[in-house]
């Protein structure tokens, strides 16, 4: 009983003494469209690059547009036999301290590739369906584990153009909001075949939506019936999933790409969103868009990257 007693005593006057709070840990997640394979970064084998990943630290990061395409400073399409990426993922990620490499969905040359300091585990590799539930440039779904919470990490990137994918007649398409219409679909079967209808648990779904949403239209002043509001609607009110950036600022449009948008989100389910500690759209000597004239490209690319922050 004394013992008890003298135990109760020191750990009510000494807080060193007392039980250590619940330990938790840092999550760094870095999404960016790297527009046609890190194109602006061959010239110096993605040095520059490098050094701007390894001093962000992310423990995963996805990218969209993953693959080789073009010579340095060109539109001059590169043969297969000499395209650095995607093959040499597991090489380039390495440099910057991430063994670990899943490749999404691969349907054209604009795959999404998640890397990790961890190890990755590969759910599924989406592509969808004919006739007409074609995922334009695939999706992917991958876990990773962190402080004994698996994170389910979806990541996507939606058709770019205002008429329909595989439209026999591209104009009437366009006249028909036929792009915006795909997008939708796009989510729709994304989601469908990775989250489903949960409403807990701990995900994450990221891209290039290449859509807007009606919460930025503070900025667009767009009529609320606009169809280019159709596939960020689906997120907003037929899915669990949370917009993190517009979450954390609610009152401001951050724009993510060269063009005035807001093309580039990461969401996640409400389970998951009090771990979120910063999230922000990164604009920095480095990753700031500058338009190549010579091919309307962009240095380092006309997206801007998203970085969330968590403790889990």
């Amino acid at each position: 009983m004394k013992k008890a007693w003298l135990l109760a005593l020191l750990l009510a006057v000494l807080p060193g003494c007392r039980p250590s709070a619940v330990q938790k840990t840092p999550f760094r997640l870095l999404f960016w469209n790297i527009q046609n394979g890190m194109w602006s970064g061959q010239g110096d084998h993605y040095d520059a690059f490098v050094d701007w990943v390894k001093a962000q630290d992310p423990d995963v990061c996805v990218w969209c547009e993953a693959r080789t395409i073009y010579y340095t400073g060109t539109r001059d399409k590169m043969p297969v036999e000499e395209k650095y990426l995607v093959e040499h993922w597991p090489e380039l990620a390495a440099r910057y301290g991430h063994p670990y490499v899943f490749v999404g969905g691969m349907r054209d040359n604009y795959p999404q590739v998640i890397t990790s300091k961890t190890p990755l585990h590969g759910m599924a590799r989406i592509t969808g369906a004919e006739p007409d539930s074609l995922v334009s440039h695939g999706a992917g779904w991958a876990q990773v584990t962190v402080a004994g919470r698996t994170l389910n990490l979806v990541s996507l990137h939606t058709w770019p153009h205002p008429y329909a994918y595989g439209a026999a007649d591209p104009a009437a398409s366009k006249a028909a909001h036929g792009g915006d219409a795909y997008r939708r679909m796009e989510l729709q079967y994304i989601i469908r075949h990775t989250l489903g209808g949960a409403v807990d648990g701990n995900w994450l779904v990221m891209g290039d939506f290449n859509s807007i949403s009606r919460t930025d239209n503070a900025f667009y002043g767009l009529p609320e019936d606009d169809s280019k509001f159709w596939a960020q609607d689906y997120m907003l009110e037929e899915t669990p999933l949370l917009d993190i950036i517009k979450a954390r600022y609610p009152d401001e449009v951050i724009l993510s790409t060269i063009d005035d948008t807001r093309y580039d989100y990461v969401f996640c389910t409400p389970d998951l969103y009090p771990a979120v500690t910063e999230a922000r759209i990164v604009r920095d000597p480095y990753t700031d868009p500058v338009r190549d004239p010579a091919t309307r490209f962009c240095h380092p690319s006309d997206h801007l990257p998203v970085l969330v922050d968590f403790m889990l």
